[in-house]
């Protein structure tokens, strides 16, 4: 390897939102993140649905009325 070309690599702690904390190797010294392995669905399997910014609310009202049952347009058939 190349000297003086690499970065610094240290023990990094992670913070989460969710209050846990890990250590890993990184460039930085201290990383913050909104999921971890504690608190993302796939690893809990728990459903817990992470909004940014009314995203999930838009998803439901375009998408209630074929929830409940009103006809979807049909494709036409090609002759």
């Amino acid at each position: 390897m190349k000297k003086d070309i690499h970065p610094e690599y240290y023990k990094a702690i992670v913070h989460c939102a969710c209050g846990n904390e890990f250590e890993t190797g990184s460039t930085s010294k201290e990383i913050k993140v909104e999921i971890c392995s504690k608190c993302h669905p796939f690893f809990t399997g728990k459903q817990k649905l992470v909004d940014s910014t009314g995203r999930v609310e838009r998803f439901r009202t375009k998408y209630s009325q074929t929830e409940q049952g009103s006809p979807r347009k049909k494709a036409k058939k090609a002759s």
